[in-house]
C-alpha cells in the first residue's frame, strides 16, 4: 500500500488550475473599446440615420398616404371588429369604412369649395383693409423698416397677389395630379389593410422565434391601438366641441362665415402648437379687417384661444388621463420634422406617429417605481 498523502484532495494542495485561473480570467476579458471605436459605431448609426431620413423624404410620394392610411385603420380597428361581428366579410368591412372616410373627406373639401372661392374673391380687399389697419402700428416699430410704401409696392402688395394669381393657381393645378393619385393610394391601401388587419397581426406575431418575444409583440400591438383608439376617439370629441364654440364666437363676433371658422379650428386643433396659432392669428387678422376698433377686432381670438386653453389644460388631461400624456418638448419636436418631411399631412402624422413610439417604448422598457435617497 502506498501510505503517501494523496495531495490532489489536500486542503492545503493548490492546483495549477487555480493559480492560472486569474490570468485565464484577464485573458478572456473583451478587450475595453477605445473613443475611436465608439465614434467609429456612432458615425455608422448616424450614416444610417442620414439615408434612413433621406430615403422617407425622396418616398413621400407612397410612404405618405401608406402611413396615413395605416394609422387610420389602426383608429378604426374597433369599427372593423364591430362590422365583422356583425357577419360582413373582413374585405368588405375594410372597403365599406375606407369608402365611408374617403366620402367624408370629399364631401368636406366639397363644401369648402364655395366658401374658400368667395374668400378668393374678397382676397385683394380684405388684405387691402388689412394694410391699412395694421400699417399705423407697425410703422412705429422702427427696426422693422414697414412704411406703407414697402407694403404697397412690394411682392406681398395687394397687385403684385393678383399679378402672380395665373403663377398660383397653375402651381396649384399642378399638384392636384399627384394628390388624386396619392388620395388612390391611400384608399386602397386602407381597404387593404382592415380587411387583412388580423393577418398581418398574426404574421408579425409568428416572426418571432420565442414565446417571450410573441408575448411583449402582442402587448405591444394592443397598446399601439388602444392608445391610438382612445385618444382620437376623445379628441374628436373635445375638438368638436372647440369648433362648435369658435363658430358661435365668429358669429357674435361679427365674422363673415361662421361655419368656415368653427370647420378651420376643428380641423386645425388635431396639430398642436401650430394649429391654434394659425387659427388665432387668422381669427385675429379677420376681426381687425371687420371692425373699426382694434380692441372689438381681436376680442373673437382672444375668446377663442382663452376656450381652446381651457379645453386643453383642463378638459383634455380629465378625460385622456394621464396615461396618454407626451412630453410637449418632443410633441413639438416631432411636429417640425415631420412638417418639413411630408408637410400638411406630416403634421397631422406626428402626433400619431408619437403616440405609436410611446406606446412602443412603454411595453419594451417599462417603467420602473425606483424611489432614489436624497440627502439629508
Amino acid at each position: 500500500m502506498n501510505d503517501r498523502p494523496d495531495i490532489r484532495h489536500s486542503p492545503t494542495a493548490t492546483p495549477a488550475t487555480a493559480l492560472q485561473s486569474p490570468r485565464r480570467k484577464g485573458r478572456d476579458r473583451a478587450p475595453r473599446r477605445s473613443a475611436l471605436d465608439l465614434a467609429e459605431s456612432w458615425a455608422v448609426i448616424g450614416i444610417f440615420a442620414i439615408l434612413t431620413t433621406g430615403g422617407i423624404y425622396l418616398a413621400a410620394a407612397v410612404l405618405m398616404p401608406v402611413t396615413l392610411a395605416v394609422v387610420v385603420g389602426l383608429i378604426l380597428g374597433a369599427a372593423a371588429d364591430r362590422l365583422g361581428r356583425l357577419g360582413i366579410p373582413p374585405m368588405l368591412a375594410g372597403l365599406i369604412l375606407a369608402t365611408v372616410v374617403v366620402t367624408t373627406l370629399f364631401l368636406g373639401a366639397n363644401a369648402l369649395v364655395r366658401p374658400l372661392g368667395h374668400f378668393a374673391e374678397e382676397a385683394p380687399r380684405l388684405i387691402e383693409s388689412a394694410v391699412e389697419r395694421v400699417l399705423p402700428y407697425v410703422e412705429r416699430i422702427e427696426w422693422l423698416h414697414i412704411s406703407e410704401a414697402s407694403l404697397r409696392g412690394g411682392p406681398v402688395s395687394a397687385e403684385a397677389l393678383l399679378q402672380n394669381t395665373g403663377a398660383i393657381l397653375t402651381t396649384i393645378a399642378a399638384g392636384v395630379t399627384p394628390a388624386l393619385l396619392q388620395g388612390l393610394i391611400f384608399f386602397v391601401a386602407l381597404a387593404l389593410f382592415l380587411g387583412s388587419r388580423h393577418s398581418l397581426r398574426r404574421g408579425l406575431i409568428i416572426a418571432f422565434r420565442d414565446r417571450r418575444r410573441r408575448l411583449s409583440a402582442i402587448r405591444v400591438l394592443n397598446a399601439i391601438e388602444t392608445s391610438l383608439g382612445s385618444y382620437f376617439a376623445a379628441a374628436t370629441l373635445l375638438y368638436a366641441l372647440v369648433g362648435v364654440a369658435m363658430t358661435v364666437i365668429a358669429f357674435f363676433g361679427g365674422l363673415q362665415m361662421p361655419l368656415l371658422w368653427g370647420l378651420l379650428a376643428f380641423i386645425s386643433s388635431y396639430v398642436p402648437f401650430l394649429g391654434i396659432t394659425v387659427t388665432t392669428f387668422s381669427v385675429a387678422v379677420g376681426g381687425l379687417v371687420t371692425h373699426d376698433s382694434v380692441l372689438v377686432g381681436l376680442a373673437p381670438a382672444m375668446v377663442f384661444f382663452l376656450v381652446h386653453g381651457l379645453v386643453e389644460n383642463l378638459l383634455t388631461p380629465a378625460v385622456m388621463g394621464r396615461r396618454l400624456e407626451i412630453n410637449p418638448f418632443v410633441v413639438f419636436v416631432a411636429i417640425v420634422f415631420w412638417t418639413w418631411m411630408w408637410g400638411a399631412v406630416g403634421a397631422v402624422l406626428a402626433l400619431p406617429l408619437s403616440l405609436i413610439g410611446m406606446a412602443i417604448l412603454d411595453e419594451l422598457f417599462p417603467e420602473q417605481n425606483v424611489h432614489p435617497k436624497l440627502p439629508g
